[in-house]
C-alpha cells in the first residue's frame, strides 16, 4: 500500500515517527531510509540546495512525482488494504490509549508520552496529472474528476477531498493531484486493532480537529478544496489580491489570480479536519471512548508543551530546553532523549511563528531553543523570513540555534530532511526514556483550555 500513499505527507510522516518511537527507534530521513544512509543523503540534498532555482525546483517536483499513482493504478486501490498498511506500522502489544482521527504533531508527542498508538482518518494519495497549470485549479478538477469518482465507486467507505494548493504545494501539483481520502466508516483492520491492542480499561480517543474550509461539492462523497491552511486565508485564495498577484508574477505565471471552481459550502479541511461520519462507529468500538477536540492542528501545541515541562520537573529533569518543530519534522524519540519540551508548528508561516512567540510570551523563558523549519521549495505568501525566525531564537537565555536548517537556502532547503535528525542526535545531554504517563495526568492539562475540548462519550 505504500505505493499509493505519499511519504511526504503529514499523516504518513507522523505515523512513522510515532510507530518508530514505540519500537524504540528514532526517525532518520522521515523514517524512509536507514540511519547509515543519512550522511550520503545529507550531502546529496545539500548539493541540491546549491543548484540554480529552476533546477532545484524541478528536482524537488520530480522526487514527489515518483510517488504518485497513475489514474489506472488508483482504480485498483482498496480501502481495507490501506487500513491494514497503517496498523502494520505498530509493534504488537497492548496500548493504554489509542487515538483515531486527525493529525497533529503535538498529538504525536502526546501519544508518545502516553505510550499510545494513533490511527489516522486521512491519508494522501497523490495521482499523476499532466498538462494542468498549477494556477488553474478548475482544470485540475476536470482532469482528475473521473479518476476520483472511479476510486470512490470501488471504495464506498471513503470520502474524497481533492485538494489543490498552488501557494504551498506549487512544485508538487505541477505533476500530481492531491487526493486526500478520509474513512467515513471504521475499517475492519482498525476495529480489530482496537479490539486486540487496547489494554483492558484503556481509552479510545477521537482526535477531532474542527478546522473547516470552503469547498465545491462534486458528489455526496467527493469535494474539491482550493487552498489549504497556511499563509493565505480562504478569501485570498478565492478573490486574489496584491499578495497573490505578486506571487504569481514572481513565478512567471500568466495568471494574476487563481481560476478555481466557486465554493458552494464548507467541509472539514482536507488535510487536518475530522470528518464526523466516522464518529458513530468510534462510539461503539471500545468500552471507554473520549473525544479530544481542537480548533486547528496547532491548538494542541501549547498544552502539550506545558504538559511535557511539568512532566520533566516532576521527574527531576531540567525543563529549560525547547524544541520547535514544523510540519512532518517530528522527532518524539530525540525529544524525550534530550529532555526537550516540544512545540509543534503546522508550517513555516508567519502564523506559526506568532503562535510560537505567543507561547514563549506566556511562560518561563528557556535556556535553550532549537528550531527546525520544513522547506517546501517556494517563497509562498505568508512564509516567515529567516530573520523573523532568528528573533525567536534570540529569546533563549543561553543557546538559540537552528536544527538542521540552512538559513541561506530556506525555504528551498532540501537538506533539512536529513540534517534535522543529525543535529538532534548530537545534543549532548541525554536522559533515560520514561515510563508512559497516566492518561489522567494528561487530561488535567487538556481540560479547560479555550481551544480544546476533552469529553467522555
Amino acid at each position: 500500500m505504500a505505493k499509493y500513499v505519499a511519504s511526504f505527507d503529514s499523516a504518513t510522516g507522523m505515523l512513522r515517527a510515532l510507530s518508530r518511537y514505540l519500537r524504540g527507534m528514532d526517525v532518520p530521513m522521515l523514517g524512509q531510509l536507514p540511519g547509515p544512509v543519512e550522511p550520503l543523503a545529507s550531502g546529496l540534498l545539500g548539493a541540491a540546495n546549491r543548484l540554480p532555482r529552476r533546477m532545484a525546483e524541478r528536482a524537488y517536483a520530480t522526487a514527489g512525482w515518483t510517488e504518485a499513482s497513475s489514474p489506472e493504478r488508483l482504480a485498483k486501490l482498496r480501502a481495507g488494504d490501506l487500513a491494514e498498511w497503517v496498523v502494520r506500522h505498530y509493534p504488537p502489544r497492548r496500548y493504554p490509549v489509542i487515538f483515531v482521527g486527525s493529525a497533529s504533531g503535538a498529538l504525536v508527542h502526546l501519544a508518545a508520552a502516553l505510550g499510545a498508538a494513533w490511527l489516522p482518518q486521512t491519508l494522501l494519495l497523490p495521482v499523476r496529472q499532466r498538462g494542468v497549470h498549477p494556477d488553474a485549479p478548475a482544470d485540475g478538477l476536470r482532469h482528475c474528476r473521473a479518476a476520483g469518482e472511479a476510486m470512490l465507486d470501488a471504495n464506498p467507505d471513503l470520502l474524497l477531498h481533492h485538494m489543490h494548493d498552488a501557494a504551498q504545494d506549487r512544485l508538487m501539483i505541477a505533476g500530481m493531484a492531491y487526493f486526500r481520502v478520509k474513512w467515513r466508516r471504521l475499517p475492519a483492520a482498525y476495529r480489530k486493532f482496537i479490539r486486540e491492542r487496547l489494554a483492558p480499561g484503556g481509552t479510545l480517543v477521537v482526535s477531532d480537529c474542527g478546522l473547516r474550509w470552503p469547498t465545491t461539492r462534486i458528489t455526496d462523497r467527493y469535494v474539491f478544496q482550493h487552498g489549504a491552511l497556511g499563509g493565505l486565508s480562504p478569501g485570498e485564495y478565492r478573490e486574489g489580491g496584491q499578495k497573490v498577484a505578486d506571487y504569481l508574477a514572481e513565478h512567471g505565471s500568466p495568471y494574476r489570480r487563481w481560476d478555481a471552481p466557486e465554493p458552494d459550502g464548507e467541509s472539514p479541511e482536507a488535510e487536518w479536519g475530522f470528518a464526523p461520519e466516522l464518529l458513530g462507529d468510534l462510539r461503539t468500538a471500545a468500552p471507554r471512548v473520549a473525544r479530544l477536540g481542537f480548533t486547528d492542528p496547532e491548538a494542541l501545541s501549547p498544552a502539550v508543551a506545558d504538559l511535557y515541562r511539568a512532566w520533566y520537573e516532576r521527574r527531576g529533569i531540567p525543563a529549560a530546553r525547547l524544541l520547535a518543530e514544523s510540519f512532518v519534522l517530528v522527532e518524539p524519540w530525540w525529544t524525550l532523549r534530550t529532555g526537550s519540551v516540544p512545540f509543534w508548528m503546522t508550517f513555516n508561516t508567519e502564523t506559526s511563528r506568532r503562535a510560537l512567540a505567543a507561547y514563549l510570551d506566556g511562560g518561563e523563558p528557556y535556556d535553550e531553543i532549537r528550531l527546525t523549519l520544513f522547506s517546501h521549495g517556494v517563497r509562498s505568501p505568508g512564509v516567515a523570513p529567516i530573520a523573523a525566525w532568528r528573533e525567536v531564537l534570540e529569546r533563549a537565555r543561553k543557546i538559540g540555534v537552528f536544527a538542521g536548517v540552512d538559513p541561506r537556502a530556506f525555504p528551498r532547503d532540501f537538506a533539512v530532511l536529513a540534517r534535522t535528525h543529525r543535529d538532534l542526535s548530537r545534543v549532548r545531554t541525554t536522559y533515560p526514556m520514561p515510563l508512559p504517563m497516566a492518561l489522567g495526568e494528561a487530561e488535567t492539562w487538556l481540560t479547560g483550555r479555550p481551544d480544546l475540548q476533552w469529553v467522555t462519550l
